[in-house]
């Protein structure tokens, strides 16, 4: 029964139990990966703690951990501009995750490095948990895929926050290192309810059964497999959004390149009663903790944001349990 929670039947009792929205149906998150195939990125993944390379190593004194933010395609503003080579160099306002995370770092007594030099990715033995905070696209290249790809099988820690979901799309070891799942789109940015289906992990444990929050909800293709979910939105709570306004005098909208054509292809039809948004596995010899959530700049910048606080928490749980200061995906 170690695997239950990775389960439709786990996750619907789960769900039961916290009063959380049912999965759709005994195959979490219905029928959308029924003619996907069943790829299974040819390592061990899922919730056997035999997936864990427990390889003897020093005893932690003080914690240190890499914040990764570089983008190969759209950038989120809440990353603020590019990053110059190097490792910690000098940041503006603009760089919101960046200063919000040395923040959470310093209250919790951790040393927090942050870069986009992909030299800096191909050293990565130093630290304790690796994180993606809305990378973009092929951000990465070979040696650095490398070094990623050894860190994990050493039994480092990895943390996969909002675009990080939206990265290295067409790297399968990749896709099975944030729960065998991608970002496909996304709708309106607006406020629903965050609900935890499981209290025990070590971000979640300090959580409300329910809070609001503000994002935009990404879809995935594939849904996630052999996960522990920990939290989804309740689909049922997104607030209606209002006609966008209109463009101020002397304002020049962002036009696409070229004219869009009318769509002729299916539109995903969304996760319905099971949307999770925040999950965790073993991972090819690592421990892996991941959620969509982090799009607005106010969760650094605004105690007042809709779920700002839940969300630190949330994200502060999972990287201690990534890096073995807490327990991990239990």
């Amino acid at each position: 029964m170690g695997r239950v929670a990775a389960t439709g039947l786990g996750v619907l009792a789960a769900a039961l139990l916290t009063g959380a929205a049912t999965a759709q149906t005994g195959d979490p998150g219905g029928p959308i990966n029924d003619n996907l195939g069943a790829p299974d990125y040819g390592v061990c993944r899922g919730l056997d703690v035999k997936c864990f390379h427990n390889w003897e190593r020093p005893k932690a004194s003080q914690y240190r951990v890499l914040l990764f933010t570089r983008t190969g395609g759209p950038r989120h503003q809440n990353l603020g501009g590019a990053l110059p080579p190097g490792l910690n160099p000098a940041l503006t306002d603009a760089n919101v995750v960046h200063k919000g995370m040395l923040t959470l770092a310093a209250s919790n007594g951790w040393i927090l490095d942050y870069t986009e030099d992909l030299q800096v990715m191909t050293n990565l033995s130093g630290y304790n948990a690796v994180i993606f905070f809305s990378t973009s696209r092929d951000t990465l290249d070979d040696d650095s895929k490398t070094a990623l790809r050894q860190y994990m099988r050493a039994g480092g820690g990895f943390v996969a926050i909002h675009n990080a979901f939206g990265t290295m799309y067409n790297w399968p070891w990749y896709e099975g290192l944030i729960g065998g799942t991608n970002y496909y789109d996304h709708g309106p940015n607006r406020t629903g309810d965050v609900v935890v289906v499981d209290r025990k992990d070590a971000s979640t444990k300090a959580l409300p059964p329910r809070f609001g929050f503000k994002d935009e909800w990404y879809n995935l293709v594939p849904f996630p497999t052999k996960v522990r979910f920990l939290a989804t939105v309740d689909e049922r709570s997104w607030t209606e959004v209002p006609p966008a306004p209109p463009y101020p005098p002397g304002a020049v909208p962002r036009q696409p390149p070229g004219p869009r054509l009318p769509r002729v292809v299916g539109a995903h039809p969304g996760h319905g009663s099971f949307h999770p948004v925040a999950w965790c596995q073993y991972y090819d010899g690592g421990k892996v903790w991941a959620t969509t959530l982090g799009h607005d700049s106010g969760i650094f910048t605004d105690p007042k944001t809709p779920g700002a606080s839940e969300f630190q928490t949330l994200i502060t749980g999972g990287i201690k349990s990534v890096m073995g200061a807490d327990r991990f995906c239990q």
